[in-house]
């Protein structure tokens, strides 16, 4: 999506703040005990008292309203009877279309107390995220977002997990200018544009640089370690870019 009038901003900041809203409930309610599924319809319900539809459901007929991937799964985790334990490494990722626009964001946390290493996992991976937002101009290669989320990963002592990345999004949950990698990818000679819409969010991880699909064909599994991602929609300008998450 591109940006033509003040009426695209507007519905990207509405369904922005709706599943940053939807994601911070989430995240209170989550806590040892609780079951993921539970979670899940806490998010779905939010959604249908707002008057929007789950992105991934209505898009790929995802078995869920929101991903919820605990410890060895990085992303598209199915909710189920799964109940969160102290330690667990939770990821939730919430996108939804309200009004014709469609808004993605996602955190990791742990349930209780992390660990020293799970705490620099998700500082690194959140600080990855916030680089790669900062640096985003007009004109700018698109490669640069896996530049500068490769360099902190680097400099954190994580990997970037490859199978994983950014993507287009504003009136279909994937669209152009399609996947964007989280690793630097030198061949990539595309560019940023005034007004493209797309998401920022780095899949960092102990162990692991690319992922295993699960049985159930949505899971993305970590086959050693585990990862973490934190995920804004990001709308590109020739300044500051502006963040609807």
């Amino acid at each position: 999506m591109t940006i033509e009038h003040q009426d695209d901003i507007d519905g990207l900041r509405r369904a922005g703040a709706l599943v940053s809203g939807i994601l911070a409930r989430m995240r209170e309610a989550a806590v040892e005990g609780v079951v993921s599924r539970d979670l899940d319809a806490l998010g779905a319900e939010l959604m249908r008292e707002a008057g929007a539809r789950s992105a991934p459901a209505l898009t790929y007929g995802f078995p869920a309203a929101t991903c919820i991937s605990i410890n060895a799964v990085a992303a598209h985790g199915i909710p189920d009877a799964t109940v969160l334990r102290d330690g667990d490494l939770v990821n939730i990722d919430v996108s939804a279309e309200l009004d014709g626009y469609f808004a993605d964001t996602g955190a990791s946390f742990v349930v209780g107390t992390p660990s020293p290493r799970q705490q620099r996992l998700l500082d690194a991976a959140r600080e990855a995220r916030d680089a790669a937002v900062a640096q985003l101009r007009a004109d700018n290669p698109l490669n640069s977002i896996g530049r500068t989320v490769e360099a902190v990963a680097a400099r954190r002592g994580f990997r970037v997990i490859r199978d994983l990345g950014s993507h287009g999004v504003g009136r279909a949950l994937h669209e152009a200018p399609g996947t964007i990698p989280g690793h630097y990818d030198p061949r990539d000679s595309r560019r940023l544009h005034d007004g493209m819409v797309i998401t920022v969010e780095p899949f960092l991880a102990t162990h692991c640089t690319r992922t295993v699909e699960a049985d159930d064909g949505w899971a993305m599994v970590c086959p050693r370690g585990y990862a973490a991602q934190f995920e804004h929609t990001v709308i590109v300008t020739r300044g500051e870019p502006i963040v609807v998450t």
